[in-house]
């Protein structure tokens, strides 16, 4: 059907994480922080280190979701990851701003893209 496995690691996987690499495909989803999706204030999770981990078992794409809501989080995410996933904070404009949070929408998401081109240069 062409829809691949999109594997989550958690910053408690460090042991699983050669297993849960070979079975996923698409890319690898990498949980910034301990705890229930959501905007988070700062991520204190090393990611570096767990980015660096799952490099050295697969080359299957690692993007980075779980608090990213900020610009500064994004680019900061941006340099070390091939992308950063961001959910909670959308939901939470559509919340706010109902049938009007298109526009919202797009400037949040132009916001975010221009940080994460600005890590790519």
């Amino acid at each position: 059907m062409g829809v691949s496995l999109i594997s989550m690691i958690a910053p408690t996987s460090c042991g699983r994480i050669w297993k849960i690499a070979r079975t996923s495909g698409g890319f690898l989803y990498i949980v910034s922080s301990l705890g229930v999706t959501g905007t988070r204030a700062e991520i204190t999770t090393d990611l570096s280190e767990i980015i660096r981990h799952v490099r050295s078992v697969t080359d299957t794409p690692a993007a980075v979701g779980f608090g990213i809501n900020t610009p500064v989080q994004a680019e900061t995410v941006a340099r070390i990851a091939d992308g950063v996933i961001v959910g909670s904070a959308i939901v939470d404009i559509i919340a706010e701003h109902g049938a009007e949070a298109g526009p919202y929408i797009y400037d949040y998401v132009k916001m975010m893209k221009e940080a994460v081109e600005k890590a790519k240069e």
